[in-house]
């Protein structure tokens, strides 16, 4: 058996792998920002921050382009429903969403690896 190498890097997952990994586990809805409030893409509920949760966030760096550069939200309503929002961060980051997001107070970062989503 080949031993591990080891490496001061951790893999990193893509953006998509995280968002299929969190639609297996029922984040389906897809969610956008307008107006100051978060809309639910399937049927156009709308939500105030103060009724969401961010279950967990992740960061994506492109590698060779900093306009790559994504956030994935884990987001679950007050009503049940789970989804995802994304957005761009640094120069490219929307400024709705960003401004919806600090409003957000329930805010966790699951702390396991990445792959154990």
């Amino acid at each position: 058996m080949k031993p591990k190498t080891p490496t001061s890097t951790p893999v990193m997952n893509t953006l998509t792998e995280c968002s299929n990994k969190l639609y297996s586990q029922g984040f389906i809805e897809n969610y956008k920002i307008k107006s100051g409030k978060l809309i639910a893409l399937s049927d156009d509920k709308k939500y105030e921050h103060f009724q969401v949760k961010i279950t967990n966030f992740f960061r994506f760096e492109g590698q060779s382009d900093p306009s790559d550069n994504a956030i994935l939200y884990a987001i679950e309503t007050e009503d049940g429903k789970k989804g995802m929002l994304i957005d761009a961060y640094g120069a490219e980051a929307d400024i709705a969403i960003g401004e919806f997001i600090k409003l957000v107070a329930a805010i966790d970062k699951n702390t396991t690896r990445e792959e154990n989503l």
